[in-house]
């Protein structure tokens, strides 16, 4: 295992592990046994560092949508696709609530192919005529809605109890972005 990743790796279960969602660089290097100088010439800065652990993570996830081949149901694969994004921000809270942190000067570019995997899914409902709008448009929708629900549920636990919410606003907005066929 090269240095990079078992630092990589080291980081993502402190931070797992963090009750505040936070890690010290101080701690990255001692669980690692490097010193500060080997990560910062691996990532620059701390920001660096969270940044490449929310690609590293997050692209565990990303290797689930990339073998799943595509069903005859776009639709369905929509579900699918919701549902294993609240999952996986369930299962990876400290890790999902920095992916989304404003305060990442970029988006990162595991969190860009997953809306492009979003866009094809949603393309493929067009060429069927199950699509209200453009493919852009519903990913832009669907994505936004998505993130806010598991934004919620991992944040504030104790307010969104309901466990069906979720469903319940999947299908409120692909109702709205999705024909009344589709959306059945």
């Amino acid at each position: 295992m090269s240095t990079r990743v078992r630092i990589l790796e080291v980081a993502a279960e402190l931070l797992a592990r963090s009750p505040n969602g936070d890690i010290s660089t101080r701690a990255v290097c001692e669980a690692a046994g490097i010193g500060a100088p080997v990560l910062y010439r691996q990532f620059g800065d701390k920001e660096g560092l969270l940044s490449a652990v929310v690609d590293h993570g997050f692209d565990r996830y990303l290797e689930t949508k990339r073998r799943r081949e595509p069903s005859t149901d776009p639709v369905e694969d929509l579900r699918e696709g919701w549902n294993g994004h609240v999952e996986f921000a369930l299962a990876n809270r400290n890790l999902y609530r920095l992916m989304n942190s404003p305060a990442m000067r970029e988006p990162p570019a595991s969190a860009l192919e997953s809306h492009r995997i979003l866009t094809h899914d949603l393309e493929r409902a067009a060429a069927l005529g199950r699509l209200r709008m453009s493919p852009a448009l519903a990913a832009q929708m669907i994505m936004s809605a998505n993130v806010g629900v598991s934004l919620m549920l991992v944040s504030r636990p104790a307010t969104f109890t309901d466990t069906g919410m979720s469903v319940r606003v999947r299908d409120a907005v692909h109702a709205s972005v999705l024909t009344d066929e589709a959306a059945a």
